[in-house]
């Protein structure tokens, strides 16, 4: 499981250092891709492989299914870590996200995601205080 911030920073070729509590999971081999709110999601390849099985399933017939796979799988990009622990994030991607120097690389469960750091604190700023103020059950049977 994947948790945690921090703050790396992406080199002039396009480079992030993987943080030391991701490495483990991520050494063998992993997938980026679009996420939503325009950050980079991270996957190991297993959890990646288990995802794709999921899209599989989803019905050819449904537009709104066939739009997310385009646009989730054409933005795909297999990599692995190099002996720095640093993985290359693809020109498409980092343009995709607004990718300065300054990232902010977060523990999301199952996925890591990867921000421009002015984006993400924007971000949470924002989210911060409505998730301190929901008074609902957002997540069936969590609280």
């Amino acid at each position: 499981m994947f948790l945690g911030t921090y703050e790396p920073k992406l080199d002039e070729k396009g480079r992030v250092i993987l943080p030391a509590k991701f490495r483990d999971e991520l050494s063998t081999g992993l997938v980026l891709t679009r996420g939503q709110e325009r950050c980079i999601y991270v996957f190991s390849a297993r959890e990646f492989e288990q995802m794709n099985e999921k899209i599989r399933q989803a019905p050819v017939t449904s537009k709104q299914a066939r739009d997310y796979m385009r646009v989730f799988l054409s933005g795909a990009s297999a990599e692995t870590p190099d002996k720095q622990h640093r993985i290359t994030v693809p020109a498409t991607l980092r343009s995709y996200a607004g990718l300065g120097r300054d990232l902010t690389v977060i523990g999301a469960g199952s996925r890591v995601e990867i921000w421009d750091a002015t984006a993400w604190q924007t971000y949470l700023a924002e989210q911060e205080a409505a998730f301190a103020e929901t008074a609902e059950e957002v997540i069936p049977g969590l609280f």
